[in-house]
């Protein structure tokens, strides 16, 4: 490797490109002078807003042929706590042998490498058959890959036959990858003040369950000559808005790995709620709605409606006329009435005509109130 890479991966590591936190201007505009410097072809790709989220350096070849692609990110992840860094992040320096700085790795250094491969091919392009080209994705860790989308939806860009991305290790060329299907999960609860007398969960409780059943997911192994098996990772849960307030939203972010034999079908059965099981847990005893989730966008599970919804009432308890009420009785806020003769379709799963609640509340026929009857009705 040429001391004129390294110079220009320092560089790259010393201009903070932190996807959805940093201003990704000053990375790309040291590879643009760079390029530039070498009259390296090059164009600005931008997203549906107009937002630019990489570069594309084009090279053709004399004689016609295939195109081939080298990708690299020049965004990078967060610091994370800056003061367990035992070097600031931004190093960009060099210590015994080893690059320093986020983004050494992942992937500011292969970057620099690919233009200076660029560089090199432009110099005999003539005699080469096909074209070169080298995306420079600053939109990658965000999670959206506004570079390489921006680049496959181009029209002027010519289709490669083959992608090759810039990753640490040079022991090995890694053929192919798991792919990825991510979800974020708002949790709802009722919201309240922490000093009321009435105690529920709040979403970050709920949450907390739900993170746990999530963890506790069962995935397959290894499956045919693919060498790696799904993962499933929790990647954050925000909620909460203070000590005194119980929070009524939360939500928790979701990252599953795919492979050839789990797919993104097989990664939404595994997230969604489609068995109560995860309700199980939970105290409360009118367990909100929910609605089926769709890949890359916002979800909602459980979502509370205003008013709530129905819950399945226990049978009365000693004979207590607990049945059709009278018009214009007044019902209790936490006993709802089923409109059928059956419980009502659990909206805690999403498919199925399922419920699981086990704790439900007692009817209230006067300002005495039966203790709480623990029930469970019917599961699919």
């Amino acid at each position: 490797m040429t001391a004129e890479t390294v110079e220009l991966a320092q560089e790259l590591i010393r201009r903070p490109s932190r996807g959805g936190i940093d201003d990704h201007g000053p990375v790309l505009a040291v590879l643009d002078d760079w390029l530039g410097e070498r009259e390296l072809p090059r164009r600005r790709l931008r997203d549906d807003s107009g937002r630019t989220v990489a570069l594309l350096v084009e090279i053709a070849g004399g004689r016609p042929g295939p195109w081939w692609t080298l990708d690299a990110c020049v965004d990078t992840a967060p610091y994370g706590d800056e003061s367990a860094w035992s070097f600031p992040p931004d190093a960009g320096d060099v210590v015994d042998g080893w690059l320093r700085g986020r983004g050494a790795a992942d992937s500011k250094l292969a970057a620099a490498l690919f233009c200076r491969i660029a560089a090199e091919v432009r110099e005999r392009a003539g005699a080469l058959r096909g074209g070169l080209a080298v995306l420079l994705d600053a939109d990658e860790h965000t999670g959206r890959f506004g570079g390489a989308r921006a680049y496959l939806a181009d029209p002027a860009a010519v289709r490669p036959a083959g992608v090759m991305i810039g990753y640490p290790g040079p022991d090995e060329v890694v053929v192919g990858g798991r792919g990825l299907w991510r979800a974020t999960l708002a949790v709802h609860a009722k919201t309240g003040h922490s000093g009321a007398r009435r105690t529920a969960p709040g979403a970050v409780s709920r949450a907390a369950l739900l993170v746990r059943l999530l963890e506790e997911a069962e995935l397959p192994d290894t499956e045919g000559e693919f060498p790696l098996p799904p993962r499933l990772t929790v990647t954050f849960c925000h909620g909460g808005e203070g000590f005194s307030v119980v929070p009524g939203r939360c939500e928790v972010g979701v990252d599953i790995r795919t492979t050839p034999g789990f797919g993104a079908q097989d990664a939404e059965a595994v997230a969604a709620p489609r068995s109560p099981s995860w309700t199980r847990g939970c105290p409360d005893p009118c367990r909100p709605g929910s609605r089926r989730w769709r890949p890359g966008r916002r979800t909602g599970w459980p979502r509370t409606a205003s008013p709530p919804p129905r819950c399945w009432r226990p049978p009365p308890a000693r004979g207590s006329p607990c049945g059709r009420r009278p018009p214009g009785h007044r019902t209790s806020a936490t006993c709802w009435r089923p409109r059928a003769s059956r419980p009502p379709r659990a909206s805690a799963c999403t498919t199925r005509d399922c419920t699981a609640w086990t704790s439900g509340p007692a009817c209230r026929t006067s300002p005495r109130s039966t203790p709480r009857t623990a029930v469970r009705s019917s599961t699919c």
